[in-house]
């Protein structure tokens, strides 16, 4: 995380280093216990993992990035939680163009 980009929005930062464009990205997540307790971490993990599963679907590499989800992303919906990450995600690509 000391490497590379930081990009962040309301409910999540990015960290992300570049790697070889041909590669698949890969993904980490950080969700702290300030975020809430087990059950809200294991949900927060879950909705990253499904959310970083549709930007691999798409198409997303060459960054191994890591998400560190903030106390605020507890409450948000599933969609705010989304849009967050793809803006983020979306910030990053045009970043190397």
């Amino acid at each position: 995380m000391r490497h590379g980009r930081r990009v962040g929005g309301p409910f999540v930062v990015a960290h992300a280093v570049l790697r070889t464009q041909d590669e698949p990205a890969r993904f980490g997540y950080i969700v702290s216990k300030k975020v809430g307790n087990a059950v809200v971490r294991n949900r927060i993990t879950r909705r990253l993992k499904a959310i970083s599963d549709e930007v691999l679907r798409d198409g997303f590499t060459g960054y191994d990035v890591v998400f560190r989800a903030s106390p605020a992303a507890a409450a948000a919906p599933f969609v705010e939680l989304r849009n967050d990450v793809l803006r983020e995600i979306a910030k990053l690509d045009r970043a190397r163009q």
